[in-house]
């Protein structure tokens, strides 16, 4: 082998062994930064979560040892908690489970039905002023409740629906959650007219085409929907204090609520295990319902 062969293998071999050397680096520092990366983001979830931690860690102290501890370690868990919490109350909290389900379910069937189908008529149909009474809608979006929430108590008042669950599910089968009707109306936009068209030739009207060619395509919206409903049902405590004053009527966070008027702020620990409970719901439904959440808002938003 002559010395210039020599000399090229070697600059070879320099050269792989440079580039090796690079990409080795490359590669330790993508590692590295992966690694801190997801140190960081678990930091920031302890975080974001420590204070459910902490009410959950709560929910198995003793009333003394409430608030002198503030980590997440329990020794001795007191299970009585939740015993207490459950017979608490004037009645057992199953009741305001119920209570709240019942408001909860009717609420998602009446968005649902109504806002598809008033979506429905401002995407499809062609009537007067729709352009108007469609901006008219969206305008009573950027309208807060704390404006309207005298004029409507009045009213339900004089009809005799105070104590009871009509006014906080009728309007939900009138159509009066814009933003979902407005959702809906994003999501038909996006279904091509033609199936229409062949719906028709066929001899369908505007309810067998809402009903069984345009509502089966809605699923997405439609979990989105019913998701956003449950969780802001669920939670929803102003309206619920105003129109629901017996105990018989309570829902879940009045009756949390009530823990402390009634026990004199010494019953913390019952409730922070009803609070624990009451989260489970809503925790479950967000698991199983979020794929259609983030696929109606992905969808809707896309189109």
């Amino acid at each position: 082998m002559t010395d210039s062969q020599n000399i090229m293998k070697t600059d070879v071999l320099q050269a792989a062994a440079t580039a090796h050397g690079k990409k080795s680096g490359t590669g330790f520092k993508q590692i590295a930064w992966q690694v801190a990366k997801q140190v960081l983001l678990l930091v920031f979830a302890v975080i974001m979560l420590y204070p459910i931690l902490w009410m959950i860690a709560s929910s198995l102290r003793g009333q003394n040892d409430i608030f002198k501890n503030m980590g997440l370690l329990v020794t001795q868990p007191v299970w009585s908690n939740y015993a207490k919490g459950w017979h608490a109350l004037s009645y057992p909290f199953s009741r305001y489970f119920i209570n709240s389900f019942v408001i909860v379910i009717l609420a998602i069937i009446g968005n649902i039905l109504t806002c598809s189908l008033t979506a429905y008529a401002f995407a499809r149909l062609n009537f007067s002023f729709r352009n108007l009474m469609f901006g008219f809608m969206l305008l009573m979006l950027m309208v807060p409740i704390h404006v309207i929430v005298i004029p409507q108590y009045i009213i339900w008042n004089s009809l005799g629906m105070i104590n009871t669950i009509v006014p906080l599910v009728l309007p939900k089968f009138l159509a009066m959650d814009g933003f979902f009707v407005f959702l809906f109306y994003q999501f038909i936009r996006g279904i091509p007219r033609d199936l229409d068209e062949a719906a028709k030739i066929d001899g369908a009207g505007h309810l067998r085409i809402f009903f069984q060619v345009l509502l089966p395509l809605m699923k997405p919206a439609i979990g989105t929907t019913a998701v956003f409903t449950f969780m802001w049902t669920w939670n929803d405590f102003f309206s619920q204090l105003i129109y629901l004053t017996k105990p018989q009527y309570y829902t879940v966070p009045i009756a949390l609520r009530t823990f402390i008027d009634a026990q004199s702020q010494s019953s913390y620990g019952p409730m922070f295990a009803m609070s624990v409970l009451s989260i489970i719901p809503l925790f479950l439904v967000f698991c199983f319902g979020q794929r259609y959440l983030v696929e109606g808002i992905a969808t809707t938003g896309g189109k």
